[in-house]
């Protein structure tokens, strides 16, 4: 399925066979202090740059009703979020897992996203709007 907006994660999540438990990484873009004129200016020109995980959550996908609910609730947190990345937790035997289970893959996700291997995660953008990196 090629997702279009978050709100289709939020549908094909809720279709599954098993039971979901969705894992959100929150993460602002920038450039360290020690980055160079060409660094800055990539980053300006949307190219480059870092991603530093601000916060992380997991939630079922009953518990969201749109990408807008979850800015709202988001935007509770500062410094604000440029980027989301979310993955999903599979339920055995339709069992969702719980949140206690969703921890140690939480924290995978926030140290994969440090160390740059983000491929295995959906980003979207601050309109719920998916995220190309090349």
């Amino acid at each position: 399925m090629t997702l279009s907006s978050f709100d289709d994660l939020l549908r094909s999540a809720s279709a599954q066979d098993e039971p979901q438990r969705l894992l959100f990484v929150f993460a602002t873009a920038g450039v360290p202090d020690d980055a160079t004129d060409e660094q800055r200016a990539r980053f300006e020109a949307g190219q480059g740059g870092t991603l530093t995980p601000l916060m992380c959550v997991d939630k079922s996908p009953d518990e969201l009703t749109s990408f807008e609910a979850l800015r709202k609730e988001s935007s509770q947190f500062d410094p604000a979020w440029d980027i989301v990345f979310v993955a999903a937790l599979s339920g055995k035997a339709g069992v969702a897992p719980t949140s206690a289970q969703a921890e140690a893959p939480l924290q995978s996700m926030v140290d994969a996203i440090k160390a740059g291997r983000i491929g295995a995660f959906v980003p979207f953008d601050g309109q719920g709007q998916p995220v190309q990196f090349t």
